[in-house]
């Protein structure tokens, strides 16, 4: 999922801001216990997704896609003090993992964890975001993007990731796979939407800011 070579990585790293002490004992503990460890978002776009949290103030976030909830803690970083987020995830084997790390930051009260599919949770969710972080199911982007769009503030944020998708996007696609496909789909939506301005960075496996006019 790295586009760059490593060295060139490895320096990108170097010179940005350090990962905080509590998430490298999040991402030892999840690489020695959690399947799948790769999907972690990393010290780098950790950091990315913690200025972007730091530069908006966002007093309302939604996220999709929790895991062991490193981007989660990375976007808390920059809540407003009367701030909250909203995190959605299915697996319920990973909710007391989150909820560790969330007490231990700080940011526990302001964290609320939803379990369960985001496509039935985010209808009863009668809220608006400052903020929305999509890092789910492949397949659901398009699915996602409807349904958040219209509880997206005026100037608010979508950060999507993976939208390079191992880079199968510039590749012959089966028409079989499907998450390829939908990403591809995706990434033309929010290029074309009229209601968002988009810019995709190559950042790790590609994430895109979008923000509402």
């Amino acid at each position: 999922m790295y586009f760059l070579p490593e060295k060139l990585d490895d320096y990108v790293v170097a010179h940005s801001q350090d990962e905080p002490k509590l998430l490298q004992q999040l991402t030892r503990e999840t690489y020695q216990k959690i399947l799948q460890p790769i999907m972690l978002s990393g010290p780098y776009q950790g950091r990315v997704l913690s200025m972007i949290s730091k530069l908006i103030k966002p007093k309302s976030v939604l996220e999709l896609g929790t895991f062991t909830g490193y981007a989660t803690l990375c976007l808390a970083e920059g809540l407003h003090p009367e701030g909250e987020i909203h995190t959605i995830d299915v697996n319920e084997e990973l909710e007391d993992f989150q909820r560790k790390y969330f007490d231990k930051s700080g940011y526990g009260t302001q964290i609320h964890q939803h379990l369960g599919s985001a496509i039935d949770i985010l209808p009863t969710l009668d809220k608006t975001f400052d903020l929305v972080f999509i890092d789910a199911d492949k397949p659901n982007y398009v699915n996602y993007f409807h349904l958040i769009i219209d509880k997206l503030n005026p100037g608010g944020i979508i950060l999507s990731d993976n939208v390079l998708w191992h880079g199968k996007v510039i590749e012959s696609v089966d028409p079989k796979d499907v998450s390829t496909n939908v990403v591809l789909e995706f990434n033309t939506l929010l290029k074309k939407d009229p209601r968002i301005e988009t810019v995709l960075l190559p950042i790790r496996d590609g994430l895109t800011i979008s923000r509402k006019i």
